[in-house]
C-alpha cells in the first residue's frame, strides 16, 4: 500500500519559483532513486530531475541551473525547487520512488504520485 503524494503546485508568473513535496508513506522498507516528471498537454512524460539516496542528482538540460532536487530520507520525502520559472515548465509535475516494499519482495518496484498541476503565466 505504498503511496507518494505531491504537493505544492499552482499558478506562479513567469520568474517565479515554487516548492513541490513528495512524501512516501505505507509499506516501505527502503527507497532507492527518487525523482520528478511532467507531463504537459498533448505531450510525453519527461525526466525532470532524479535524486539517488546517496544524494546524488541528475537533471534534465531544460531545467538546469534553475531546479534543484533534494530528499529527507527520515521523512521518505523528495523536493523540487523550481526558480525562474518559464511558461514551458507549465505541466503536471508527478514524483516517482523506487522502493522496496516488504521484506518478502523480491523487486523493487516503480511508484507514482497522482500528480500536482503546475502552471507559470503571466
Amino acid at each position: 500500500q505504498v503511496q507518494l503524494v505531491e504537493s505544492g503546485g499552482g499558478l506562479v508568473q513567469p520568474g517565479g519559483s515554487l516548492r513541490l513535496s513528495c512524501a512516501a508513506s505505507g509499506s516501505i522498507v527502503i527507497i532507492n532513486d527518487m525523482g520528478w516528471y511532467r507531463q504537459a498537454p498533448g505531450k510525453q512524460r519527461e525526466l525532470v530531475a532524479t535524486i539517488t539516496s546517496g544524494g546524488s542528482t541528475n537533471y534534465a538540460d531544460s531545467v538546469k541551473g534553475r531546479f534543484t532536487v533534494s530528499r529527507d530520507n527520515a521523512k521518505n520525502t523528495v523536493y523540487l525547487q523550481m526558480n525562474s520559472l518559464k511558461p514551458e515548465d507549465t505541466a503536471v509535475y508527478y514524483c516517482n520512488a523506487e522502493i522496496w516494499p516488504s521484506l518478502v519482495s523480491t523487486l523493487p518496484y516503480n511508484y507514482w504520485g497522482q500528480g500536482t498541476q503546475v502552471t507559470v503565466s503571466s
